[in-house]
């Protein structure tokens, strides 16, 4: 199924942009309710966070095992799966994608050394040190 996914998704590559991502968030928030019988998103939901991040992991490893494996048509679906479960992980959390978002475009023109050397100062420091 996931890679009859993946050649539909790439023939019908002319309208596809990450709107979808957004489009998709709503679903799954809608779903957050749902009965978990008929809905995938509700039943990862009622499960509790440690299962929906463990899921996501799961699905990150399957993309990684893909990428490594040199199968791009596996990667699409793979991906579509991770992008998914990482929708899923921000619905349970809270986190609507715009935020995501806004952190993208503040990230943008920038290092990306410079960005991760900025986040390490922006720590706090631990426990016992300063103190």
């Amino acid at each position: 199924m996931l890679r009859e996914a993946g050649r539909a998704a790439a023939v019908d590559m002319a309208g596809a942009n990450a709107g979808v991502l957004d489009r998709l968030f709503e679903v799954v928030t809608s779903r957050r309710n749902a009965d978990p019988n008929i809905s995938h998103s509700a039943r990862l939901l009622s499960r509790g966070t440690a299962k929906v991040a463990q899921k996501f992991g799961e699905e990150a490893v399957e993309c990684l095992i893909e990428a490594v494996a040199g199968n791009s048509s596996k990667l699409i679906g793979e991906s579509a799966d991770v992008l998914y479960h990482l929708i899923v992980l921000w619905v349970d959390a809270g986190v609507n994608p715009s935020e995501v978002w806004s952190e993208l475009e503040r990230r943008e023109g920038t290092s990306g050394i410079a960005e991760k050397a900025s986040r390490r100062t922006a720590l706090p420091a631990p426990r016992g040190e300063g103190e």
